[in-house]
């Protein structure tokens, strides 16, 4: 017969053996989990004792006008990837849309004006031709939805296959009337006060109203996400969509609304991208889904699906763009920012994929 007063022992190192076994785990996983903003704030601190003007107010509002004109791709290819899913053509139909607004709203005395028979630009006009590249975004979106949800292709298929076609466009477009592939430049005075007019000063840099339309639109996002059946929708479907079409949830409009939600917002990218460039290229918007897919993950949109939040995805773009912003004041070159900017894709999809391997 055991021992009472032996058993009591062992359990007891047992339970003690357990607890400081929880307690390594805890401290492991949440250094795990939170490598990419330990590291960033490591980052942070040395560029700031390299460059005294790194958290300076004018650093501080050059970082806040990036942030806004990288926020709303970023938002709208949050919803794909909460649908474990994701989205290729989003650069490409930001740059196709950019070179839309661009010529509709091009001066009238321009000497290379592309469509001349276009009305004068006015403020009207102006919207008219904002709420057109949007259409154009989301009908884009509509069609990498229709068939994701339609025929159960990977989006991954499904965006790289609109990617290419709207590139195709994008060049044709670009060779109308004689153009013969140059930017499209001669953009209205109207048109860059509209969107990259001086709002305010921050620390001597100039605050563009298009980072106001930002936070606009990031509210409008947070209440269909938070306060809408389409929300809820949408993280069920991420979540399980089988158990979401037994709930009686319609898949098949969800996922469609999700990528031309995601459309509308990318056109809207393409409507401040000419601005924020002075032209616009026929590589306008080239990767850019990269940098949104990242700012995504970092930000916690997980591509195991059902998860996301919209503080997060602000947070995640604000990360990349300090980053970016502290390795062009360190003197980075660009191809090396390149291998960073992958670096930290391929980390951050790791540890998400960690994060849901341990509450498996």
């Amino acid at each position: 017969m055991a021992n009472p007063v032996t058993t009591i022992r062992r359990t007891a190192e047992e339970y003690r053996l357990k607890d400081k076994k929880d307690k390594r785990r805890f401290w492991v996983d949440g250094i795990l989990n939170n490598a990419l903003y330990i590291l960033m704030a490591i980052f942070v601190i040395y560029t700031a004792t390299q460059k005294e003007t790194f958290l300076t107010l004018g650093s501080l509002g050059n970082l806040l006008t990036q942030v806004a004109a990288y926020l709303p791709m970023a938002l709208g290819i949050a919803g794909c990837i909460v649908l474990t899913g994701t989205d290729l053509s989003a650069g490409r139909i930001a740059g196709l849309t950019a070179a839309v607004a661009g010529v509709f709203l091009q001066k009238a005395d321009f000497a290379n004006k592309m469509l001349t028979f276009l009305p004068k630009v006015s403020v009207g006009w102006i919207l008219v031709t904002m709420l057109i590249v949007i259409a154009i975004g989301a009908i884009i979106g509509l069609v990498n939805g229709f068939f994701v949800a339609k025929f159960s292709l990977h989006p991954f298929i499904v965006t790289l296959s609109t990617q290419l076609i709207t590139y195709g466009i994008i060049l044709w477009f670009f060779a109308l009337n004689g153009n013969n592939g140059q930017p499209i430049s001669g953009l209205s005075e109207q048109y860059k006060n509209f969107v990259g007019g001086t709002m305010f000063r921050l620390g001597g840099v100039a605050i563009p109203w298009y980072v106001l339309y930002a936070v606009i639109l990031t509210a409008i996002i947070w209440f269909v996400w938070n306060k809408t059946t389409f929300g809820k929708n949408m993280f069920a479907v991420g979540s399980n969509a089988e158990a979401a079409k037994v709930s009686g949830v319609n898949v098949f409009w969800t996922t469609v609304l999700v990528h031309t939600l995601a459309g509308a917002m990318y056109g809207y990218s393409g409507f401040i991208e000419g601005v924020r460039s002075g032209s616009v290229a026929a590589n306008t918007g080239l990767n850019a889904e990269c940098d949104a897919i990242a700012a995504c993950v970092i930000g916690g949109v997980s591509f195991v699906g059902g998860t996301g939040k919209i503080s997060g995805i602000i947070l995640g773009v604000f990360v990349l763009r300090i980053i970016f912003v502290a390795l062009t004041m360190l003197g980075v070159e660009s191809s090396s920012m390149y291998i960073i900017k992958g670096a930290i894709i391929l980390c951050a999809c790791a540890l998400d994929m960690r994060k849901y391997l341990v509450k498996k």
